[in-house]
């Protein structure tokens, strides 16, 4: 009996786990094909509806999930490794797409355009990175409990976004999408919208507290729980949309989801400092979390050189050695985290 009690006790989180998860993975698809209807109807670029529209859609469990485990469950840790461990899987997510794309490596099929959002990747997490080795001690400077730096990273998020903006329409990137005959009403179309984002944010207000059921049974530090399982289930999305759209052979929509929704990591970082009332939330999570974070610059530095040099080499022919890269950076600072992180 004393053993059957045991198992229970270690059980139950994972299968919370698992719920969320699954509703998570539910709802993103439902997300993702009603943000593409919207983006139809109203005649928003292919290219904008990766970056924006999708990647704000299918980033929405960071976003519920950081806000919970910053204003609720008081756990910066969690906020913090979901953020930065989302981009990091984000990153990864292209070892994947390069798998699926047997024809040819899928950095000779993308448009250059993404090298600008790469380059905006690596200074919004650089900068993260940074504040989370040294806006420390006399370097915590606060106006009541929000770190001065936020509003730094607020802003450099919309420069960002209207940075690409110009970029695309200056440079022609993404022809707008016609109206498909069989789509439904706009309102239908937002209807469905609003209610997988309420599925998707009450399964990510869950997930902080049962990620740190998961911490205190397995014994796991926090910052690791964070950046691994919590990031994976909350960018469950992410990977549904990323592979469907590879499917329908709208690489460059993939793409700019994963990099788009990087950016939005990043703001939401700035959202869980806000909604932090113990201090300043980079100062409060373990300086561990720079690791992910300067791992997320030097594979978006890849990135942005595969994108440039397009190789065309492939390791038994089945995947690039940029991908490889990328993946052994992953595997790197996940192991990481797990030995330095609290």
């Amino acid at each position: 009996m004393e053993n059957e009690a045991i198992m229970s006790l270690l059980l139950l989180p994972w299968l919370k786990f698992a719920l969320c998860a699954v509703l998570i993975g539910l709802a993103g698809p439902v997300l993702a094909r009603s943000g593409d209807t919207i983006a139809r109807i109203t005649g928003l670029s292919r290219s904008w509806v990766g970056l924006v529209l999708l990647a704000t859609a299918t980033s929405l469990p960071e976003l519920f999930t950081g806000v919970s485990a910053a204003a609720a469950a008081a756990a910066p840790n969690i906020a913090v490794g979901d953020a930065l461990g989302s981009c990091i899987f984000n990153l990864v997510l292209l070892v994947l797409l390069d798998v699926l794309s047997p024809d040819e490596p899928i950095y000779r099929r993308m448009e250059q355009g993404h090298i600008l959002t790469a380059a905006f990747d690596v200074i919004l997490i650089g900068f993260v990175g940074a504040l989370l080795l040294i806006g420390r001690g006399d370097l915590d400077l606060r106006i009541f409990h929000i770190s001065i730096y936020t509003p730094f990273l607020i802003i450099l998020y919309f420069v960002a976004m209207r940075a690409s903006f110009f970029y695309q329409r200056r440079n022609g990137a993404g022809s707008a999408l016609g109206a498909g005959t069989s789509e439904p009403g706009l309102g239908a179309a937002i209807a469905r919208y609003a209610a997988a984002a309420a599925v998707v944010g009450a399964a990510g207000s869950w997930l902080p507290f049962v990620g740190l059921e998961i911490a205190e049974v397995m014994g796991w530090r926090t910052s690791f729980v964070g950046t691994i399982f919590i990031a994976a289930a909350t960018s469950l999305p992410e990977l549904v949309v990323t592979v469907a759209a590879l499917r329908l052979g709208a690489v460059d929509m993939a793409v700019g989801n994963l990099l788009g929704s990087n950016l939005f990591d990043i703001l939401v970082i700035a959202i869980d400092d806000i909604a932090f009332t113990d201090g300043s939330l980079l100062a409060s999570a373990s300086s561990a979390h720079a690791g992910s974070a300067f791992a997320a610059v030097i594979m978006s530095g890849i990135f942005i050189v595969a994108l440039l040099y397009r190789p065309g080499a492939r390791f038994l022919g089945k995947v690039g050695w940029v991908s490889l890269f990328l993946l052994a950076i992953y595997l790197l600072s996940s192991y990481a985290i797990f030995l330095l992180g609290h």
